[in-house]
């Protein structure tokens, strides 16, 4: 009797661990959830990343993945107007969502501008289709402040923030300071966007909001509002409401230069033999190769190669000012282009009669050469009285986030700002 007990006690042990490994198995073994990317599941497709090579182009890449050239035309001539098939470039990722056969056909080209931004070109079936992509982007405020030991773009080195971000730091304050004469000690905050992919992956930066430099003690407030909503135009300002652009950028080249001449009327050459011969002109020596900038928007009138000038560029801003820059390496705008402030108009070199690789900036005013740095030259519009109470309260929290190193705003009105 014990023996059928104990045989009756085993089997149903045995059949309820059984039961139990089959209700585990039943938690394991859950249906994926499908991968959808692009708006397509990509569980349907055999996916392939790759980059575009050197002398690939669109259609030999499709050729390579079994699409051939009737067809390829076809797709050319319909996404024309949404996608140039011509403009694709070497080193730009894609992804081509192929046939789960053996063949492994394309269906679906998608070309990636960049991290955010890309071209979904459709051409699984008869209807051929174009249309744009753009990852979902999470945009986050930073702020960041650092002390100048030798150079701003060092510093923001040290910072690990991107070389962009500083260009955009030069641009804004292009006119109101000399980053070449920065003093060790000079301090700044920026407050600025990070866009970011998936919560993680960096995506570029957006707008400057706001930002103070404080050098030799004062304190150089910009802030970036829009005055004109119409127009939608940003400008940067200071906390009184002045623009910080002028008519005229400072210099030529925007890093790493020095005045190796200035405007001298009296001045003696050694490339002349140590003979007096006016300079009218200031040299801004840079390496060659280095970008020069229009210093005003204008017309070009003047852009060739004649001697001791070498490759020149002359831009005429208004009736009353022109500027001219001599000894390019290469020139990149043609007699009749406009070109705005800030645009790249040339590169440093050493054409003409020069020893060694500078831009001579050369300003006229009234058709006369004159030393650019002891104008009084004219600045931007500053704001409308009508605009300027709106643009005060609307840099009060800016100018707080500043004062106070702090993210996210607390309310301005329980601080009196007047008394910290």
């Amino acid at each position: 009797m014990k023996k059928v007990f104990f045989l009756f006690i085993l089997i149903a042990s045995l059949s309820s661990c059984k039961k139990e490994v089959v209700k585990e198995t039943a938690k394991i073994v859950e249906k994926p959830k499908p991968i959808i990317k692009y708006g397509y599941n990509l569980d349907n497709f055999t996916v392939i990343h790759d980059t575009i090579k050197n002398g690939e182009s669109f259609g030999i890449i499709l050729d390579r993945h079994h699409v051939f050239y009737p067809k390829i035309n076809k797709i050319a001539s319909k996404v024309k107007n949404t996608f140039d098939v011509r403009r694709v470039r070497a080193g730009r990722p894609y992804t081509i969502l192929a046939s789960k056969d053996s063949l492994e056909k394309a269906q679906v080209f998608i070309y990636k501008h960049d991290r955010i931004n890309a071209t979904i070109v459709d051409f699984k079936d008869s209807t051929i289709t174009a249309q744009r992509f753009k990852e979902p982007i999470k945009t986050v405020e930073r702020i960041v402040q650092g002390k100048i030991y030798s150079s701003l773009s060092n510093t923001m080195d040290s910072l690990h923030l991107n070389p962009n971000l500083t260009w955009a730091v030069a641009d804004i304050y292009a006119w109101t300071l000399d980053f070449y004469k920065l003093q060790k000690g000079d301090t700044f905050k920026l407050i600025f966007e990070e866009k970011f992919i998936k919560d993680s992956l960096f995506a570029g930066y957006g707008d400057i909001k706001s930002a103070v430099f404080t050098h030799k003690g004062k304190n150089l407030y910009a802030f970036r509002f829009v005055a004109d909503s119409s127009k939608g135009i940003p400008e940067y300002y200071d906390e009184e409401g002045n623009m910080l652009r002028s008519q005229f950028l400072k210099a030529p080249i925007k890093f790493r230069y020095r005045v190796s001449s200035r405007y001298n009327l009296r001045r003696r050459i050694a490339y002349y033999g140590n003979k007096i011969k006016p300079h009218r002109g200031t040299d801004f020596a840079a390496n060659v190769g280095t970008p020069i900038i229009a210093t005003a928007s204008g017309t070009v009138t003047e852009s060739r190669k004649k001697g001791g000038n070498g490759n020149y560029v002359k831009i005429k801003h208004n009736s009353t000012y022109s500027t001219q820059y001599l000894h390019m390496q290469r020139r990149k705008v043609n007699k009749g282009d406009y070109v705005k402030q800030g645009e790249v108009i040339g590169w440093v070199g050493m054409t003409g009669n020069t020893g060694g690789p500078h831009v001579c900036y050369r300003f006229w005013k009234h058709g006369k050469q004159v030393d650019p740095f002891k104008q009084k030259l004219p600045s931007a519009k500053p704001l409308q009285k009508s605009v300027k109470p709106r643009y005060l309260t609307f840099i009060k929290p800016l100018k707080y986030q500043l004062d106070h190193n702090i993210l996210p705003v607390e309310e301005p009105e329980v601080i009196d700002i007047a008394q910290n």
